[in-house]
């Protein structure tokens, strides 16, 4: 079985001084992942949204959106995440990116309103897996004209995942958990002209008919919100080398 890292997130609401416990939950990723904590509110409807990783402050949005800052923009000195949060202008949630088991701690988020305050703790837990594991690339060698099929091997949440295919950067399939959307070929790149097939059930993309022009990275994002107050997002990529005819015979 593939290791896999444990980011335990727990949290506790807390209004004014009445401290009551208002909900918990526990949510394990592939370490490398990207995991976002919601707020679920509206910066515009509050005066100041405040995050503190072991009571640093790491990020900082008022409601008018006059100061905004994140890791050393609000702590000059302090390069702990190195360009790996990204705040939500919109909401205040917050997002760590290729989050590492140096992660791990107390995350308390602020939230200041005009007559209230309430705070947000999340306690996330990471468990580190091997970095040759945690950055591999699934290598394709096909030869021109055949099919190949790249399959990420992950077990689908049917109702609540998101699976976006890009190559070189450039969307070119895309199915939602309820399937409401779905697009391949022309419909989100004109590159592949009916090419490829999108598995509906296990997210797997087959490109037919191969060409040499089709080799490079194909990478897969994968996001989940399965649970409240929290997201996924994982990738996988495979580098694809297609072989010419020419050079096979």
């Amino acid at each position: 079985m593939k290791n896999q890292i444990f980011v335990c997130i727990i949290f506790l609401l807390c209004h004014g001084a009445s401290g009551g416990v208002a909900d918990s939950v526990s949510v394990s990723v592939m370490e490398g992942d990207s995991v976002t904590l919601h707020t679920d509110v509206k910066t515009s409807q509050q005066e100041e949204i405040s995050w503190y990783f072991d009571d640093t402050r790491i990020a900082q949005i008022t409601g008018d959106q006059s100061y905004i800052c994140t890791d050393v923009q609000c702590n000059e000195g302090t390069e702990r995440f190195r360009n790996r949060l990204k705040l939500d202008h919109q909401t205040g949630s917050l997002t760590i990116t290729n989050i590492t088991n140096t992660d791990s701690g107390l995350y308390k988020l602020v939230i200041l309103h005009s007559s209230s305050d309430s705070v947000l703790i999340f306690t996330v837990a990471v468990q580190g897996v091997p970095a040759a594991e945690r950055d591999e690339i699934k290598r394709k060698s096909v030869k021109e004209g055949e099919s190949v099929t790249l399959d990420p091997d992950v077990r689908k949440n049917l109702k609540n995942d998101l699976m976006t295919w890009y190559f070189t950067d450039t969307l070119i399939a895309e199915i939602t958990g309820d399937q409401s959307k779905i697009c391949t070929d022309d419909q989100c790149d004109e590159r592949f002209r009916d090419r490829l097939k999108l598995d509906h059930q296990t997210g797997s993309l087959t490109i037919m008919n191969i060409r040499t022009t089709d080799s490079g990275l194909y990478k897969l994002q994968i996001s989940s919100t399965n649970l409240r107050r929290h997201s996924i997002s994982s990738i996988k990529s495979f580098d694809v080398s297609v072989i010419s005819e020419y050079n096979s015979m």
